[in-house]
């Protein structure tokens, strides 16, 4: 078994990352997809863009801490993924 990553959201460098605020949109990989690093993760909506999150590492994605139309902050963890 790999190590378990904690995924935060990133700072988008949109201004005040404490104050970045985000609706999830979409999951377009689901828990047991094998990642690469890079690959999209997770689609969040602020009031000024769209963004996808990448996966930072190479792994399985094993757990899903935030869904769709959920409220997300910089720094909040949105997935555990294990590292290959």
């Amino acid at each position: 078994m790999g190590k378990m990553i904690e995924v935060p959201l990133p700072d988008f460098g949109d201004g005040d990352a404490a104050d970045l605020e985000a609706v999830v949109s979409c999951w377009p990989v689901t828990v047991g997809t094998a990642l690469q690093t890079g690959d999209d993760l997770l689609e969040i909506v602020t009031d000024k863009a769209s963004f996808v999150v990448p996966c930072p590492c190479t792994g399985i994605l094993r757990e899903q801490r935030v869904f769709e139309e959920d409220r997300v902050r910089t720094g909040d963890i949105i997935a555990v993924v294990e590292e290959a």
